[in-house]
């Protein structure tokens, strides 16, 4: 495989930074995600946390070097993350169970499967062009398919930020799933939070791809994102990958898995075992404490991309 790939998350306006994201890749499969903690319940970093960590750990463990079911990968791991945050919930006796949204995709052997729950989204984007989304799990996206509002209004609706579909829910959530997608060279897939796509145009995000590297692409919208967001902007994620193809190539600027050993994988994702999780959340950490967290595991990141092989 050979892809070029860059993330980036800015806390914006708030008092925290609750979205999550990371990615891992072995010889012959990639997997990206994106987590969004939901601020009105409580410690929704502790969900995205959980969701990204359970799916990256699963991913570490079946991806030898491929996934032999992607779609069913994606729906259990999404499921069994869903379980992890309430089994947090109820050994930290907390009075509601932390909630976040999430995206995922998996490529492998040119093709790409992706499946979310909520509103954090997934964009395909091929010359220049959106050629495909997901849709929100969100009550004004239920209204535009009743045909009770119009699709113009989806970013800016009142009732946008309402959704129906979470992990840590007190129902199963529902996993929506895509069909297989063929990628050509040169098409990115982007997953972003709702703290940049509700503030940034589908036609913005769609220029900003356009001749550009996803190194320069993703700076530049959420540095936009954060702009028009201004001082009560929400956290703000990005992350973007775009396909080279399958042949090495000398003049490839990206990452090329071919000359990876079989077993290896490379991760920006920590993962942590449950009861690690519960001791750190029994110390009952400060709002400068998990910030301080939140920076060693971005350092953490930053350091892990400086040691992937070009």
């Amino acid at each position: 495989m050979r892809f070029s790939i860059y993330q980036e998350s800015k806390k914006g306006g708030r008092k925290n930074n609750q979205d999550r994201m990371g990615y891992c890749f072995t010889r012959d499969s990639l997997l990206m995600i994106l987590a969004d903690g939901m601020g009105g319940h409580v410690q929704g970093e502790m969900a995205a946390q959980i969701a990204i960590q359970t799916i990256g750990a699963n991913f570490q463990k079946q991806a030898t070097p491929m996934l032999r079911n992607p779609q069913r990968f994606l729906e259990s791991s999404f499921l069994e993350a869903h379980r992890e945050i309430h089994h947090y919930r109820m050994v930290n006796k907390l009075p509601e169970s932390p909630r976040t949204t999430v995206v995922a995709c998996v490529v492998q052997k040119g093709t790409a499967f992706w499946a979310h729950a909520g509103d954090s989204r997934l964009y395909w984007l091929r010359g220049g062009e959106v050629i495909a989304q997901t849709r929100d799990h969100s009550k004004i996206q239920s209204m535009i398919m009743q045909g009770l509002a119009a699709p113009s209004e989806i970013e800016t609706h009142p009732e946008r930020n309402k959704l129906f579909n979470c992990l840590g829910s007190p129902s199963e959530p529902t996993v929506e799933l895509s069909r297989k997608m063929t990628l050509r060279p040169g098409d990115t897939v982007f997953l972003c939070t709702d703290g940049l796509w509700s503030v940034v145009s589908e036609q913005a995000i769609a220029s900003a791809f356009a001749g550009n590297t996803v190194m320069r692409a993703v700076p530049d919208l959420i540095y936009l994102a954060l702009l028009e967001g201004g001082s009560r902007s929400d956290n703000v994620t990005g992350m973007a990958m775009t396909w080279e193809g399958s042949d090495l190539s000398e003049d490839s600027t990206g990452i090329s898995t071919l000359m990876m050993p079989l077993g290896a994988m490379t991760t920006t994702i920590q993962t942590t075992r449950r009861t690690d999780l519960e001791a750190a959340s029994a110390e009952a950490l400060s709002d400068d404490d998990i910030e301080k967290a939140i920076d060693e595991i971005r350092a953490t990141i930053q350091k892990s991309n400086k040691l992937i092989p070009k």
